[in-house]
């Protein structure tokens, strides 16, 4: 049993013992610019991998920048169901 504290992912909402920061603005987009990199947001590596399948990093600068708006997208949002059924140490395969 690990002694790790567990973290509640943002997307999903599942309890997990590590989080990945994803970048609501992808840091291609801000680090050319020399911008600061703006939000970030605390995710499982499921979620992050599935919006990194899902999506492009164009589309996700310009219409998916806050959290709000991935848990809003059709196609997220189906993930989101069915991953939240799922136990939180069991490894995820994404699919398009």
């Amino acid at each position: 049993m690990s002694n790790n504290p567990q973290q509640q992912c943002e997307l999903c909402q599942r309890e997990m013992e590590s989080l990945t920061v994803h970048h609501l603005v992808p840091r291609q987009y801000t680090k050319r610019k020399k911008q600061d990199p703006g939000p970030t947001a605390n995710i499982c590596s499921a979620c992050h991998r599935q919006i990194h399948v899902l999506f492009d990093n164009k589309l996700l600068a310009l219409e998916l920048d806050t959290l709000d708006k991935l848990k809003n997208e059709p196609q997220m949002q189906k993930f989101l169901v069915w991953v939240r059924k799922l136990s939180p140490g069991k490894r995820v395969s994404v699919h398009r």
